[in-house]
């Protein structure tokens, strides 16, 4: 249902296949910085995108496993993880219909997953469920803020996130970090700045 979540599948088939790497090839340095201190494990990066995250991820020592609904994303991801030797899987799966299995991951990343509710709270509350004992949840994403106060992203308040928004959906783990943050951009113009959610959350050893 294109119209009820957004751009699907095929959208996205057709953005990746216009460039050669859409996002830039190394790692959202929110996520850098929020996941640096946590000791690698088993890693579950959901609608994953050409693996950014991911294979920065596999670098750092985790066991990935990437997830998303483009083709086309999944098999870039999954060649450059040949290409530079990191160990990680990808798979194709839509989470509107494709759910993680429980206590599977130390750490379930969920970094600007942009569709609206109520997919996002479906897709939140199963990352959660996925999370096992003493594993993190991290989600950074678009704020709803953005739209007056900040540069670039969608336009769209209907998948644009907050962090009270986020955390209604998250149960059984502790939430640590629910608030805006404030991201630098660099831009043709100059610098700027961007807003976003910043959500992590622990289930208890």
């Amino acid at each position: 249902m294109p119209g009820a979540r957004g751009m699907g599948p095929d959208d996205w088939d057709r953005r990746y296949a216009a460039t050669e790497l859409m996002w830039s090839a190394g790692p959202n340095a929110t996520v850098r910085e929020q996941v640096s201190g946590l000791t690698p494990g088993r890693a579950l990066d959901l609608a994953c995108g050409e693996g950014r995250n991911s294979l920065w991820l596999a670098s750092e020592g985790w066991d990935v496993t990437g997830v998303d609904f483009s083709q086309i994303a999944v098999d870039r991801a999954g060649r450059l993880a040949t290409e530079r030797g990191l160990p990680s899987r990808f798979i194709r799966a839509d989470l509107a219909e494709w759910a993680p299995p429980a206590a599977s991951a130390d750490l379930v990343l969920l970094a600007y997953l942009q569709v609206p509710e109520p997919l996002r709270g479906a897709v939140i509350e199963a990352a959660a469920a996925a999370v096992a004992p003493g594993g993190t949840l991290l989600w950074v994403a678009h704020d709803v803020e953005n739209l007056e106060r900040g540069y670039g992203g969608p336009r769209d308040p209907a998948v644009l996130s907050t962090p009270e928004g986020v955390v209604a959906h998250i149960s059984g783990l502790r939430v640590s970090r629910a608030e805006r943050i404030e991201r630098p951009v660099d831009t043709d113009a100059g610098p700027a700045t961007a807003i976003d959610t910043l959500v992590l959350a622990v289930r208890p050893a």
